[in-house]
């Protein structure tokens, strides 16, 4: 048996005395108020603290930058090419106005000359498209004393560094470990939680129990992203029989929304840590899982979620028709699969401040590990939900129709691009229909119109 010095002793006893403090803040000031759902504003008030630092640092570093001749951020177009607003069909018959001999009889026929402006207008396509650069962080206007989000950043002044430092420090020897706790503590409760009220009978007093633990979980996990979330107009909250549709930018946008409602969760069947906890929370509420063989079969899932929203009891599903994560900067095209049911859709528009920590999940570049740990080792995760009117695909709409209708309405309210390209193309190749698609047009701007020969 070992026999502890007086300095040893005096140790482990200011370590165990370390630990219960700890434990008991946690408990009091972040886990507690979070299965109430209640908060003391600290969030708020160290995102004021954030945005006063910030803005200090950003005025340091423009002047230190200005005093030594350097270009601190990186231009939007890559000083390379600066595109115009206007459509290539109005541009090629401006220039042909402008510069052929046939303007005064409003001819517009293909000249040689149009050679070079098809060869412009493409080397810009190659140069700066509007699609790949959805698949990639954006530069931020503002230095975040993160030092990934600034390609350009150089020693300023010690100060400046000093700062930094500390909120290294402060990222990965405090805020880091806390959340981790707080992650372990919300994934455990929520396997376990979920485990138990499985075994009850099923009822009312066991559909409250389930959603009560699942939305006690998620808001506890919310808490170890450091997530601050501004929601509107909750009265449009998705309800039992319908589907909830939202724009794609990171894996947390689940628990995000799931913090402030009740879903059933759809997606694979997966094993490992993720496959432990989709099979505790299927026994407590019925989410839609399927198996990887599954997965391809249209009919069979289109089956299984009609299914579900024609049982009124059970909770509204909540899908990503986008299929995978896009940098937040717009919404790209929505699969049609669940605007084909018939059920009533909740649209909803998440949109994310990037400049205290970037939620978007390159996944062709970074891993769920390292991910999960540039978001644990951000400042704060700070976000916007709204919740938009519920929609009802028209008599004269088909699938595809209403859900660009759904897509547009989540590009308004979020300030968000809408694109009608296809997010596969972050893995895939374009599909000979849509090039076959812009083959056609270049065609009719080359050989002009029929009722531009009409005319002349």
């Amino acid at each position: 048996m070992f026999l502890l010095l007086p300095f040893d002793s005096l140790i482990v006893n200011l370590l165990g005395i370390s630990l219960t403090v700890l434990f008991t803040l946690l408990l009091v000031f972040i886990i507690v108020p979070a299965i109430f759902g209640v908060s003391f504003g600290i969030r708020k008030l160290y995102m004021k603290t954030l945005l006063k630092i910030f803005a200090w640092a950003t005025l340091r570093m423009e002047r230190g930058a200005k005093e030594k001749n350097h270009q601190l951020y990186k231009p939007y177009t890559n000083g390379i090419i600066a595109k115009d607003p206007t459509s290539l069909e109005e541009e090629i018959k401006e220039i042909r106005r402008s510069g052929s001999s046939k303007a005064l009889d409003n001819t517009q026929e293909f000249e040689l000359s149009d050679i070079f402006y098809f060869c412009r207008k493409g080397m810009e396509t190659i140069m700066d498209d509007e699609v790949t650069k959805r698949f990639s962080a954006e530069e931020l206007e503002s230095w975040n004393l993160l030092s990934r989000t600034n390609y350009n950043f150089q020693y300023i002044s010690l100060r400046l560094t000093v700062l930094w430092g500390l909120g290294v420090l402060i990222r990965y020897c405090f805020l880091l470990p806390l959340r981790i706790a707080l992650a372990f503590t919300g994934i455990s409760l929520l396997v376990v939680g979920t485990t138990v009220v499985g075994y009850l009978p099923n009822g009312r007093f066991k559909e409250f129990l389930s959603k009560h633990v699942h939305l006690m979980c998620y808001r506890i996990c919310v808490r170890a992203l450091t997530a601050i979330i501004t929601y509107h107009d909750r009265k449009n909250r998705p309800r039992n029989g319908g589907i909830c549709v939202a724009n794609h930018t990171s894996p947390i946008d689940v628990i995000i929304l799931a913090s402030d409602g009740y879903y059933a969760m759809v997606g694979q069947v997966h094993g490992g840590l993720m496959g432990v906890i989709q099979r505790a929370m299927v026994k407590a509420c019925p989410h839609v899982w399927f198996e990887r063989s599954e997965v391809k079969d249209r009919h069979l899932v289109a089956k299984r979620l009609t299914e579900h929203v024609q049982d009124k009891s059970k909770l509204p599903i909540l899908i990503f028709p986008e299929g995978t994560c896009i940098n937040n900067t717009s919404v790209m095209m929505f699969k049609k699969g669940s605007f084909e049911i018939g059920a009533t859709v909740y649209p909803v528009a998440i949109k994310y401040d990037p400049q205290f920590g970037d939620a978007f999940w390159n996944s062709s570049k970074y891993g769920m590990v390292t991910y999960l740990l540039r978001m644990m080792t951000s400042w704060a995760i700070v976000c916007s939900v709204w919740y938009l009117p519920p929609m009802t695909r028209e008599a004269d709409e088909d699938a595809v129709q209403f859900a660009n209708r759904v897509k547009s309405a989540i590009a308004r309210q979020g300030g968000l691009v809408d694109l009608l390209w296809d997010g596969g193309l972050k893995r895939e190749k374009v599909k000979d229909t849509f090039k076959e698609e812009q083959q056609k047009l270049y065609s009719k701007m080359i050989v002009g119109n029929h009722e531009d020969r009409s005319r002349s």
